[in-house]
C-alpha cells in the first residue's frame, strides 16, 4: 500500500498560511489534488486553524472532501489548542465529520509543545485514539521556529507513550533531532515530506536515519501542492545518485522501497474501508 501522508488543498477562501510567500500562488484546488494522488492508495489531507496567523483550512471543507472520495482520501482535524473551543471543535471533528487524526503546527500556533493547553490535547487525542501530525518547519516569516524543534516533542512522547505522533518533514532542518526522537520512542514517527525535492538535503537525512537504524519509522509525504507524489517518489528511487558518483555510502534500495510502500494507516492505528487501486510503485522503484 502505498500512501501519501501529508497533503493539503484549499481553494480562493483558504490560502492565508501561504500569504506573502513565493508559493502563495501554488494551485490546491481538489481536481489538481485528486488527479496528482492517482499513484498512490491514500492520501492524508490535512486541515489547519491558527488563532495567531488568523488563517484557516476548515476542517468541514477538508471533510467534505474526503466524503466525496471515500476511497481514496482520509482527513486530520486541524486543531490550535491555543484556541478556547479546541474540545468541542475536536469532538465534531471525530464523531461529526469522521476525520482520522489531528494536524498541529506549533510555529505557526504560537505554542510551545510542552503548553499546558497543548498537554491536554495530547491526552484527548491518546484517550479517542487520534494520531498526532506535528508540523515542524514552515517557510512563513511569522513562524516562530523557536517552537518547531522535535527534541520539544520528547517531553510529549514520555507522557503519552501510547499516542501515535508523526513528526514532519523529519523534522527539518532538525534532522539528527528527529532521528534520535525516531530511535527513543516506539510510537513517534516521521515523514519525508518537503524533503524529496532537495537531492542532497533527501540524501543526508535519509542517510543519517539509516545509519541510527530508524528507517523503518519513515513515513512517504508528497508535501503536495508543492510536489506531486509522482514526483517524490522517483526523487526518493534516485537519492543514491551522491554514493554512485563518488566514494559516500548507498542507502539500501529496499529501505527505500520500504517508505513508499510502508502502511502507514496500520502504523498510525486508523481503520479504513473502500480499498483503492493504484499504480504500483515498481514503475520507479525497478529503475536504476
Amino acid at each position: 500500500m502505498i500512501v501519501d501522508c501529508h497533503t493539503q488543498i484549499w481553494n480562493h477562501q483558504t490560502p492565508p498560511i501561504y500569504a506573502g510567500l513565493a508559493d502563495a500562488g501554488v494551485r490546491a484546488d481538489e481536481s489538481r489534488h485528486l488527479a496528482a494522488a492517482d499513484p498512490v492508495d491514500k492520501a492524508i489531507v490535512l486541515a489547519f486553524k491558527s488563532t495567531y496567523l488568523g488563517s484557516e483550512i476548515p476542517n468541514r471543507f477538508v471533510a467534505e472532501y474526503v466524503r466525496r472520495n471515500p476511497g481514496k482520501m482520509i482527513g486530520f482535524a486541524g486543531i490550535d489548542p491555543t484556541d478556547r473551543d479546541w474540545m468541542e471543535e475536536l469532538r465534531i471533528a471525530q464523531h461529526d465529520l469522521q476525520l482520522k487524526g489531528v494536524a498541529i503546527a506549533p510555529a505557526l500556533q504560537d505554542f510551545h509543545p510542552s503548553d499546558t493547553r497543548a498537554m491536554r490535547l495530547y491526552e484527548e487525542c491518546a484517550r479517542r485514539g487520534l494520531p498526532l501530525l506535528f508540523e515542524q518547519g514552515h517557510r512563513n516569516p511569522a513562524a516562530k521556529m523557536e517552537f518547531a524543534q522535535p527534541m520539544l516533542i520528547d517531553a510529549v512522547a514520555r507522557e503519552f507513550p501510547t499516542l501515535r505522533i508523526v513528526v514532519a518533514r523529519l523534522g527539518f532542518p532538525w534532522v539528527h533531532q528527529a532521528v534520535v526522537l525516531l530511535a527513543k520512542h516506539a510510537n513517534v514517527y516521521a515523514d519525508v515530506a518537503g524533503l524529496l525535492p532537495h537531492p542532497w538535503l533527501s540524501y543526508s537525512a535519509l542517510l543519517a536515519a539509516h545509519e541510527y537504524g530508524v528507517m523503518n519509522k519513515l513515513l512517504f509525504g508528497s508535501d503536495f501542492p508543492f510536489r506531486s507524489p509522482a514526483a517524490c517518489i522517483e526523487a526518493l528511487y534516485s537519492v543514491n545518485q551522491f554514493s554512485h558518483a563518488g566514494s559516500l555510502p548507498p542507502i539500501p534500495r529496499e529501505q527505500l522501497r520500504g517508505i513508499v510502500e510502508r502502511d502507514a494507516l496500520a502504523l498510525l492505528g486508523i481503520e479504513t474501508h473502500s480499498p483503492a487501486t493504484a499504480v504500483p510503485s515498481t514503475i520507479f522503484a525497478d529503475e536504476d
